[in-house]
């Protein structure tokens, strides 16, 4: 048994057509749009872009999320390759294990694993941020030592982990309730 076995397309495609096993579409255009406006208006857009701004590139940051932009249409043609060439769910995971093995599949899971781990912390610490603020603002103050990471000098974030928690009940729900969520979110912002 090979780590740089590959699964044949035909499988690929047999798995997909089984309504059992398969992945589900569940969600519409309106909802993949507001995935991608979620992710790119998280709590980090609203933080840190004034952060940059004034502290580092000034009027210039306009022209970073200019560059940002551009390698943007490059990732979305990337991946509309490879939802015409193995027209499967899974993204780069499913593309990967049928074009350069298991071995490589398996460190890009995990690697988008990683990417939304980190993605979920940095938009929970924000959270907290904006949570402690407006708490601020009806005179209740918490202390920093449970709003802190221990890199910033605090014990543990507990709003963070509060938001985090309840994210993970949204998403163990279902993609649909999920969707919802993020939707109403969106409009929100």
């Amino acid at each position: 048994m090979s780590i740089w076995k590959r699964k044949p397309l035909e499988q690929l495609l047999a798995e997909a057509a089984d309504s059992e096993k398969g992945l589900k579409k569940t969600l519409t255009a309106p909802g993949l749009v507001a995935l991608g406006i979620g992710a790119i208006i998280g709590a980090g857009l609203f933080s840190i872009t004034g952060l940059a701004a004034s502290m580092n590139a000034g009027p210039a940051i306009t022209i970073s999320f200019l560059i940002a932009a551009f390698g943007c249409i490059f990732a979305g043609l990337c991946y509309a390759e490879f939802s015409s060439m193995i027209p499967v769910a899974g993204s780069a995971y499913t593309y990967s294990f049928a074009t350069m093995g298991e071995f490589v599949a398996w460190i890009i899971g995990w690697d988008l694993v990683l990417e939304y781990a980190v993605g979920a912390a940095t938009v929970s610490i924000s959270w907290s941020r904006y949570f402690g603020k407006f708490l601020s603002g009806y005179g209740i103050h918490l202390d920093e030592a449970y709003t802190l990471s221990p890199f910033e000098g605090g014990i543990i974030n507990i709003p963070a982990v509060f938001i985090v928690m309840v994210m993970s009940l949204i998403l163990i729900r279902g993609t649909k309730e999920s969707a919802l969520v993020n939707g109403i979110i969106v409009l929100l912002k």
